[in-house]
């Protein structure tokens, strides 16, 4: 079997000072904390070439199409082997259709002037991972005593506290780079005005600094976690973050040192459209009654304001005569290296269905990365839909239809076929 070949190459796409900055809605950046990255590693064995490309953005939304275009020209590495994974800084800017204008500018050309690089680049390379418990992340669904569930932070909430770090060599040890893959929101420095990749770059920073090798993060399960502050909240400012950052440096040196075993590791790619089932609206009556029964809309706030507001406006579309879709695509690349697979999908997901994918993986470690080739809003696990909040608020109601209740099945069943037949191939 063909040798593993990675190469990594990386640009700055921080925006100007003045730019509005995504999370808790646009504001404009006063400064900037650190430099944003697009990050690039190619894998190559034998004649198939595929990329992930970590970004330190907020949101991606369907600009994927526009990015993996300007890539396939760079490069020639199709769509279909293309991950874009977004950190979820909610210091940095969003690359959504609306939101991102102006910025996708930016993003472009230097998202395609890294993949470039890390092509141009390939090398001979082994692989070796390694994991550590990091306690860096926290359930944040909290449920205060009346039974109503709010941002915070939950000690008894289902979270992933492993830490993965990724490493290439060549042959001879010199380093390539490192990816850090962990579950957690990137919101510990709040909502602050400096432009920054929040408590994940610290990790970065360190780990590179002690490796090497040129670093990155991946987001993981995020939807329900959220950074463990001091505060009792997953939101702090800008100290907190580099605090934060500091102990996960910490866990992600731990993790790369336990790294034992380098290995020739044979890259695969597979894409596919993965089908999942939308909710059924109803008839228009019933929506209408249903935003008739919330009371009066000027009482109305957050996510009971919203959903009304998705009450009428599906109403209204009903009744121009359209038909709605029974499924919704998603598009799945997914990637193993060896022993190891990444899994990336396009939400804000919640732990416990990252978990399922993971324990029923065929492969030894798999790492499901969220906020990747686009963004479907939140996708909470089946056993919280009942209690509400607001990850569950934004699955409902963010888009024109919903996925349906209990689309977590086909998810989680759709994500391990995938990975037992790349297994296979």
């Amino acid at each position: 079997m063909s040798q593993l070949m990675v190469g990594v190459g990386q640009a700055c796409i921080t925006p100007p000072v003045g730019f509005m900055l995504g999370g808790y809605g646009p504001r404009p950046s006063l400064s900037v904390h650190d430099d944003l990255q697009a990050t690039a590693f190619a894998f190559k064995t034998g004649e198939t070439t595929a990329l992930l490309i970590s970004l330190d953005v907020c949101n991606l939304n369907w600009s994927r199409q526009e990015l993996c275009r300007a890539i396939t020209e760079a490069c020639g590495v199709p769509a279909e082997n293309v991950i874009l994974s977004c950190t979820h800084t909610h210091s940095g800017p969003t690359a959504a259709v609306i939101d991102g204008v102006g910025f996708m500018e930016i993003l472009l050309p230097r998202t395609a002037e890294a993949a470039a690089a890390a092509v141009a680049n390939l090398r001979p390379a082994l692989m070796g991972w390694g994991t550590a418990w990091s306690d860096v992340g926290v359930n944040r669904r909290q449920i205060k005593e009346n039974g109503v569930v709010a941002l915070g932070q939950d000690p008894y909430g289902t979270w992933d506290p492993t830490m993965t770090v990724i490493s290439f060599r060549e042959p001879d040890g010199t380093p390539i780079g490192n990816l850090i893959h962990y579950g957690c929101h990137n919101t510990a420095a709040g909502r602050n005005d400096e432009i920054t990749r929040d408590w994940c770059g610290v990790a970065i920073d360190r780990l590179q600094a002690e490796s090497g090798g040129i670093t990155a993060f991946v987001q993981g399960c995020a939807g329900d976690c959220g950074p463990r502050l001091p505060n009792g909240k997953t939101v702090g400012d800008l100290q907190m973050a580099l605090e934060l950052g500091g102990r996960a440096a910490i866990d992600a040196v731990k993790a790369w040192r336990s790294i034992r075993r380098w290995e020739d590791a044979p890259m695969k790619v597979s894409f596919t459209e993965l089908p999942l089932p939308l909710a059924k609206l109803g008839t228009p009556a019933e929506l209408r009654a249903g935003a008739e029964a919330m009371g009066d809309p000027e009482l109305l706030k957050g996510q009971k304001k919203r959903a009304r507001e998705r009450m009428l406006e599906r109403a209204d579309w009903l009744d121009a005569g359209n038909i709605p879709a029974e499924t919704k695509c998603i598009p799945l690349v997914l990637l193993s290296l060896g022993e190891l697979a990444v899994c990336p999908l396009p939400f804000e997901i919640f732990s416990r269905v990252t978990l399922r994918i993971k324990e029923h993986s065929p492969f030894a470690h798999t790492i499901v990365a969220g906020h990747s080739n686009g963004s479907c809003s939140y996708f909470p696990s089946m056993d919280q839909l009942c209690r509400g909040g607001y990850g569950v608020g934004m699955f409902h109601n963010v888009f024109p239809i919903p996925f349906a209740d209990d689309a977590e099945q086909p998810l989680v069943q759709g994500c391990v076929d995938g990975l037992r037949a790349l297994c296979e191939k």
